[in-house]
């Protein structure tokens, strides 16, 4: 039994406890990587947050930070903390799918630069989570092997299209977790599980190694249980990497220094915008109740608010929607059957373009096909310049707003999804009502500029989490973690504990 409440105790520690505790010699990282391991044989059966769990893996990774403490090396800020990796970068000896029948045991022979650099922090890597094939989704109901359940009510999603890694983390299975973001898919699963997710500035996380979806948009960032912990983790997979073409050369902001000066509560001087288009039809009660409080939060922390437009928010869904499914129709063409993964209908008979063709009806669902046709049609000739050209152009107007709203504040504000987490299968037939779900964040990824969701209450009328979307423009990723832990902060003390601390026990 002490046994089972000293475990029990390890996975509810915040990543930053963590690591201290195993610099200090307190609990081992081989300990602290099995006390998660066996909360996800426990509770995983029903969560299925995870599509690969890399035991071996993991606990020889803990073993080598534990033998360099007793070496007397000095220790990264996350050694020994165990993490939940997206199963869209590659994982060197790891099975990688990207969610997709496609890829089914598909064995990469090289770390996606993100893997590295976290296994060069001595961050302990779990396994691989579950998401929407090849990213492709806001439920995580799209994904080949099969939806995730959210801890809070495991009858609805986690969000997508990184529902498993946010999963992961509201059900205690790892303090850490790594998600993607192309329109919205690290920030809305963290909304409506409660967690804190950040979008990155494009190009100051290396995607080398990620399995693309839409490389102008696609992002990798931090999950985390609090805005300390994303702050570590940011800064931590951060950093110029010349194998990337879109990698900005820049130094690393100090992220955990500013999550440390606004977890002091003080916001002012801080300049906090409202953005007019998100909210009204569609946004239910519950979320713009909790939304407006925040506000009202931010203003007792000492920062000025005001509200502004930005017009072309309101085009921002269509427009993504040319966009990302045609850099898609380009990017998954590598997916021919000849290379690597699935092969179906090869016997000797059949050409390679009868053998593509077969493989990709098999291995391709039907979320990644309405999206490789719909991109296909916009990039074909006679359409490119109506469709694509014309969803380009509405892109150039999002960023102009973003520019104009930052030349009067610091940060803006939104709610992160308009509505709460929803039942599992309810939009799976209304793709339209599905793609709604990334109303509030899609602007930021076409933009390229930072974001964050982090928890602000529950939504009375169904109890389920609400997220509050903090924008900051690229490059000032720091200005997230402020005001973001100055909200977790301000709301910790008005609810007396850590508002994931309400999830049901599984």
């Amino acid at each position: 039994m002490t046994d089972l409440i000293h475990a029990s105790e390890i996975i509810r520690r915040t990543a930053a406890e963590t690591a201290a505790a195993i610099a200090a010699g307190e609990v081992s990282a081989v300990e602290v990587a099995q006390a998660h391991l066996d909360r996800i044989g426990a509770v995983d059966e029903k969560v299925h947050a995870f599509l690969h769990v890399d035991t071996e893996g993991a606990l020889s990774a803990a073993r080598a930070v534990d033998a360099k403490r007793a070496a007397g090396e000095e220790l990264g800020p996350l050694a020994g903390v165990p993490l939940a990796l997206k199963d869209v970068f590659t994982t060197k000896g790891v099975p990688t799918t990207a969610g997709s029948k496609i890829l089914e045991g598909w064995v990469p022979p090289y770390d996606a630069t993100l893997t590295r650099r976290l296994k060069d922090a001595g961050v302990v890597i779990l396994g691989k989570t579950n998401m929407d094939e090849f990213a492709m989704g806001s439920s995580t109901e799209n994904s080949a092997y099969g939806p995730t359940g959210n801890p809070w009510d495991l009858s609805r999603i986690p969000g997508g299209s990184g529902g498993g890694s946010a999963a992961a983390l509201a059900a205690y299975e790892a303090p850490l977790a790594i998600g993607t973001d192309t329109g919205g898919s690290i920030r809305q699963p963290g909304a409506v599980t409660g967690t804190v997710g950040v979008k990155p500035t494009y190009g100051t996380v290396s995607r080398y190694g990620l399995i693309a979806f839409s490389s102008s948009l696609d992002q990798g960032g931090p999950c985390a249980r609090t805005v300390l912990d994303a702050a570590l983790l940011h800064e931590a997979i951060a950093g110029h990497d010349p194998l990337d073409s879109t990698s900005i050369d820049a130094p690393v902001l100090p992220l955990v220094e500013a999550a440390r000066h606004g977890a002091t509560g003080d916001l002012s001087g801080v300049r906090v915008g409202v953005v007019k288009e998100f909210g009204g039809e569609g946004y239910q009660a519950g979320v713009m109740q909790r939304f407006h409080e925040s506000v009202e939060i931010l203003r007792g922390l000492g920062a000025t608010v005001v509200e502004l437009s930005c017009p072309s928010f309101s085009y921002a869904l269509p427009a993504y929607y040319l966009i990302a499914p045609s850099e898609a129709s380009s990017n998954l063409a590598r997916f021919d059957a000849m290379r690597y993964g699935l092969r179906v209908g090869d016997d000797g008979t059949r050409s390679a373009e009868e053998v593509t063709a077969l493989t990709r009806e098999a291995g391709f669902g039907p979320e990644v096909k309405r999206r490789i046709i719909l991109g296909t049609y916009a990039l074909s000739s006679g359409y490119y310049d109506a469709y694509y050209g014309s969803a380009q152009k509405v892109r150039t107007l999002i960023t102009q707003d973003f520019a104009r709203s930052f030349a009067d504040v610091d940060v803006l504000v939104s709610p992160t999804t308009p509505t709460t987490a929803f039942p599992i299968g309810e939009r799976a037939d209304d793709p339209m009502a599905m793609y709604l779900a990334d109303l509030c964040t899609i602007p930021s990824n076409l933009a390229g500029n930072s974001a964050m969701s982090v928890p602000c209450g529950l939504a009375p009328e169904d109890n389920l989490p609400v997220g509050l979307q903090i924008i900051a423009p690229a490059m000032a990723d720091d200005r997230l973690y402020r005001v973001g832990a100055a909200v977790e902060a301000a709301l910790n003390n008005q609810w007396g504990h850590p508002l994931l601390e309400e999830a049901p026990a599984l």
